[in-house]
């Protein structure tokens, strides 16, 4: 019987279009864990793969292993991003940062 965890990653793979070979590819894991992952009740995996599956499904680690949060909040999803960002090259942060700078806040969103 799967587990929320192995629902989550089940239904945020789905929802990305990725099939199990494709997941365990990008997140650099065997498709027979990622499998045990979406259909074991025992799934008890490290930090670091976690990790490494929550980035290709664009939410964080804490967020797949949390039992109430059934959806990605935005703040999920930023928190994610921001990883992602934090990996980047120094030029191409440059790029972001600048294509930000263009990019103009309407008043009523800024806080």
């Amino acid at each position: 019987m799967p587990t929320v965890l192995g629902d989550k990653i089940r239904s945020l793979r789905k929802t990305n279009g990725l099939s199990l070979d494709q997941l365990a590819v990008k997140a650099d894991i065997s498709k027979s864990y990622l499998w045990e992952l979406e259909n074991r009740d025992a799934a008890n995996p490290t930090m670091d793969k976690l990790s490494q599956i929550a980035a290709q499904l664009n939410v964080t680690a804490e967020f797949l292993l949390d039992k109430e949060e059934v959806s990605p909040s935005d703040d999920v999803a930023d928190k994610a991003f921001f990883r992602k960002y934090q990996k980047l090259p120094p030029e191409t942060k440059k790029q972001i940062q600048d294509i930000l700078k263009v990019i103009q806040v309407p008043e009523s969103k800024k806080e």
